[in-house]
């Protein structure tokens, strides 16, 4: 019923496979949540609990992937994860500063 009512919101992506699949990913974090004590702790277990840092100095020593995200995403699989693998991953893991691959000389970069 809840896959019926979203795919009449025009205000997100109707893909039927896509909604699906959020409800799923949804179960499966409270399930992580409730096995870890937060989502965050399993998160940051796959990094050790501290931030990668990497000094990319080219483009071409940017990544969309690491042997982190891609470890993490066979697990995300393997516990029922849908509509997620290491690139989107690792675009979190920049986001939430698991990752921290600036460039050398951009301001945002940690001294």
């Amino acid at each position: 019923r809840d896959v019926k009512r979203l795919m009449g919101d025009v205000g997100i992506i109707r893909n039927c496979m896509k909604i699906e699949a959020a409800i799923n990913n949804a179960k499966r974090f409270i399930e992580i949540r409730k096995e870890f004590g937060t989502f965050s702790k399993y998160m940051w277990s796959w990094v050790g609990n501290t931030p990668i840092v990497r000094k990319p100095k080219t483009i071409k020593d940017y990544r969309a992937t690491s042997p982190e995200s891609d470890a993490w995403s066979k697990d995300m699989k393997k516990r029922g994860f849908k509509f997620l693998g290491s690139t989107t991953l690792y675009a979190h893991m920049q986001a939430v500063g698991m990752v921290d691959d600036h460039g050398v000389g951009c301001w945002r970069k940690r001294r």
